[in-house]
């Protein structure tokens, strides 16, 4: 590395992050926690899309060409970062893009579209749940709650969807 060259190395605690590997489930909790870890280390923008890339142009000064240079390495270790937490058989996958946007677009369109069939499996799975014999009642109980709780929020989310844009004092007066 040249003397007085600013490049910057961003390393996390690994007892920072406990971030698991994605495998096609529980896509909302990966997300958050990984746009929390990408937030955390400042390249969060990389995958904003009101934030593009600009072309570079002639006249660019040298702050434009710094910028432009920076964000070329916060994309790469975006890219990282994602690859790094997904599963083996979608790392395979998406291992070939460079784009971080070209990454995350895609997870996004696929595993978000199988939240709206999620309510349905939590209705059934609740409809069907049963006390079992030699499991600790307080262990069911527990569960029991996380299906209502998730149930709850889901339909919660649900709802809201539905409700027409300005219709949402009325959506607050039946909560």
């Amino acid at each position: 590395m040249e003397p007085g060259s600013s490049t910057c190395i961003k390393m996390v605690n690994p007892e920072f992050v406990k971030l698991n590997y994605f495998d096609g489930t529980n896509y909302p909790r990966w997300k958050d926690k990984m746009m929390f870890l990408l937030t955390f280390l400042k390249i969060a923008y990389v995958l904003d899309v009101n934030h593009p890339a600009t072309k570079p142009q002639e006249g660019d000064g040298d702050q434009i060409r710094a910028a432009r240079a920076k964000r070329g390495e916060d994309e790469l270790l975006c890219c990282g970062h994602i690859l790094n937490r997904l599963s083996d058989r979608l790392f395979d996958l998406y291992s070939s893009i460079k784009s971080p946007l070209e990454i995350w677009n895609p997870l996004e369109q696929k595993y978000n579209n199988k939240k709206q069939g999620t309510y349905k499996f939590l209705t059934t799975k609740y409809f069907e749940f049963a006390m079992r014999d030699g499991i600790s009642i307080m262990d069911q109980v527990h569960e029991m709650q996380f299906m209502f709780l998730n149930l709850k929020n889901n339909a919660l989310s649900q709802l809201i969807l539905m409700v027409p844009q300005g219709g949402a004092h009325h959506l607050n007066s039946l909560l």
